[in-house]
C-alpha cells in the first residue's frame, strides 16, 4: 500500500505524469486563474461574504466574483500567481486595470439598476512552484471608485 505524500494544499491540483503538481499543459493559464478563482471564493465564503455570481462580463471587462458582505455589494478580482517569475499578485493590477473594474463595476449597478453602497476588494492567490498554495490574501476597498 501506497501513502498519497502530498501536502493538503496541493491536492486542488492536477498531477502530470510524474506526481508533480501541474496547472495542465496548454491551458496552464486558464487552469490557474479557474484554481485561484475558487480558492477565492472559498475564502470568501468562510468570511461571510455571500457570493452572487463569478465571471460576470460586459464591454468594459470582467468581473470575476460579485459578491455580498454586510450590506455593501463587493466587486472581487482575483489574482494568482505561481512562483514569483512574474512578481506577486498585487503587482499585477496594473493604473488600466483598475480603470477597467471601476467601469465594468459601474455598468454592473447601471443594468441591475441598482443604488448600493459598493467597494472593490481583491483576492491575492500565491503557489509555490511546485503547487502548493502559500496563501490567499483578501484586501478590502482595494480599489478606489
Amino acid at each position: 500500500m501506497t501513502t498519497d505524500r502530498r501536502q493538503p494544499t496541493d491536492c486542488c491540483l492536477p498531477r502530470d505524469d510524474r506526481g508533480q503538481a501541474s496547472s495542465g499543459g496548454g491551458r496552464s493559464r486558464q487552469r490557474l486563474g479557474a484554481l485561484g478563482e475558487e480558492l477565492a471564493a472559498r475564502e470568501l465564503l468562510r468570511r461571510g461574504y455571500v457570493i452572487h455570481q463569478r465571471n460576470w462580463r460586459c464591454a468594459a471587462g470582467e468581473i470575476d466574483i460579485v459578491a455580498q458582505q454586510e450590506g455593501s455589494l463587493v466587486f472581487v478580482e482575483v489574482r494568482t500567481r505561481r512562483g514569483d517569475q512574474f512578481g506577486t499578485p498585487e503587482e499585477s493590477i496594473t493604473p488600466s486595470k483598475q480603470a477597467h473594474l471601476i467601469a465594468a463595476a459601474q455598468t454592473y449597478l447601471q443594468e441591475q439598476t441598482l443604488e448600493c453602497d459598493w467597494r472593490i476588494d481583491f483576492v491575492a492567490v500565491e503557489l509555490s512552484p511546485r503547487g502548493e498554495l502559500l496563501r490567499v490574501d483578501v484586501l478590502e476597498n482595494a480599489v478606489e471608485g
